[in-house]
């Protein structure tokens, strides 16, 4: 960062005794250096976190440098946003998006995908280097265990509630989880998706063992048999979603990493954060949509309802790209060559042209995996089985990262909204039963 030293702020001055005086910022640079907006930095101020001094000539005040890297260091690294909103900021070398592709690497994630399987993909993305052919292998005592725990819980669990179990009994059978270096950190990350894949029931009579991930997923989404159409699509699915930067699940991830959470609670923390409905749940919604536009003929009065309730159209649009998603598009490609996903893919297509007239969005990746999951027969919940199995290799990505910055430097500061103190000790309400006994005691008989 470079100081203006007009302001007189950005250059050490030497006194009348030769002393040399603290180096001050102006308002604007503490802001800029904190990543907030100058109003923030008052705030700071009114708090006790920031002190100042008005500036000579008693324009403007200035900041103590030394003291806003403090806040700076206790607020987690802070940088100022390219966007100018003060959003929280990280240096990653993981994924890079731009507004009409993303890069794993600096290498496009579309071309990797369209070359290479998923688990190639994930070894490049933790790793840099590209080992062909490679396969990952689920530790016998963590996937029993994880069996064991995802076959007890109720029939209506949903696939994500298995996986959050699988890994909590995963982690639980493997003694080395809390490794942190990066050998430790890999080889949990080489048995638990396998792991994760392999704690999920079939949805037939066959299960899968052995071959790619995506040809051992299959058997717990679908009855149908794989052909190698649908094969590439799962297997196309997985490696694009494997990284997107910080999604929200991401950060949650990172989060937990910076606490130096083992890798099994980081995937967990992800998890937990991927079943929202706006995150990695978003495809189930495009799913159902789809096979109600098929049931009725139509997109259009489907479109008009969801416009007409103020209700999102799933599956369209994407805060980070100008135009198509591009891992959609990547998926579209592949699904122009399955025959069974014409239909399907003609009433997505119709949905997006349909919204055209009234806002010009484009298709997202949400879209593209509800084709595929309606076209092959499988479940409302297949998107985000796919997501969550996937983005799991980018968590562990971000962990890695995140375990080699300074512990719990995540840190934010609420800008506290409630009364002011110091308040009164309160008073405790006398509250009754409904029999009139005083709270916490049975009524008397």
């Amino acid at each position: 960062m470079t100081h203006d030293s007009a302001h007189g702020t950005g250059t050490q001055d030497a006194g009348a005794e030769g002393v040399t005086q603290e180096r001050r910022l102006t308002t604007r640079e503490a802001a800029e250096r904190l990543g907030v907006k100058p109003e923030t930095v008052y705030a700071y101020v009114s708090r006790g976190q920031l002190a100042s001094r008005r500036a000579p000539g008693g324009r403007g005040s200035t900041f103590d440098a030394s003291e806003v890297e403090a806040l700076v260091r206790r607020a987690g690294r802070r940088e100022p946003s390219p966007s100018g909103t003060g959003d929280l900021v990280f240096r990653t070398a993981i994924t890079l998006i731009e507004p009409d592709r993303y890069y794993f690497r600096g290498v496009d994630a579309t071309e990797l995908a369209r070359h290479y399987g998923y688990e190639e993909v994930a070894e490049w993305i933790w790793t840099g280097e590209l080992r062909a052919g490679t396969r990952f292998t689920a530790a016998p005592e963590s996937l029993a265990a994880a069996r064991r725990t995802a076959a007890s819980m109720p029939r209506h669990s949903s696939s994500t509630d298995r996986l959050r179990a699988a890994v909590a009994a995963a982690a639980s059978a493997d003694p080395l989880r809390f490794d942190l270096s990066p050998a430790g950190v890999l080889n949990s990350a080489r048995s638990l998706i396998p792991t994760l894949v392999g704690a999920l029931p079939p949805a037939g009579e066959a299960d899968g063992e052995g071959g790619s991930l995506a040809a051992q997923l299959w058997p717990k989404l679908s009855a149908r048999p794989a052909d190698a159409a649908s094969l590439a699509v799962l297997d196309t699915a997985l490696t694009l979603l494997a990284d997107h930067d910080l999604a929200a699940s991401t950060l949650a991830a990172r989060v937990a990493a910076s606490a130096h959470a083992h890798p099994y609670a980081v995937v967990s923390a992800g998890l937990g954060v991927l079943e929202g409905p706006l995150h990695g749940a978003a495809s189930g919604l495009a799913h159902r949509m789809l096979l109600e536009v098929m049931d009725r003929g139509g997109a259009a009065p489907v479109v008009a309802d969801h416009l007409r309730t103020g209700r999102r159209v799933p599956g369209l649009g994407h805060r980070l790209y100008a135009a198509e998603d591009p891992r959609a598009r990547a998926l579209f490609a592949l699904l122009d060559e399955m025959p069974s996903a014409a239909p399907v893919t003609a009433a997505a297509r119709e949905v997006v042209a349909t919204t055209a007239g009234h806002t010009p969005l484009h298709a997202n990746v949400d879209l593209a995996l509800a084709v595929f999951s309606v076209a092959c027969g499988m479940p409302a919940e297949t998107g985000e089985t796919v997501f969550a199995v996937s983005r799991t290799a980018g968590w562990i990505a971000h962990a890695m990262e995140e375990y080699a910055e300074r512990p719990l430097r995540m840190r934010p500061i609420g800008q506290y909204s409630g009364p002011r103190p110091p308040r009164p000790l309160p008073a405790p309400e006398a509250a009754a039963s409904e029999s009139g006994a005083p709270s916490g005691h049975p009524p008397a008989n």
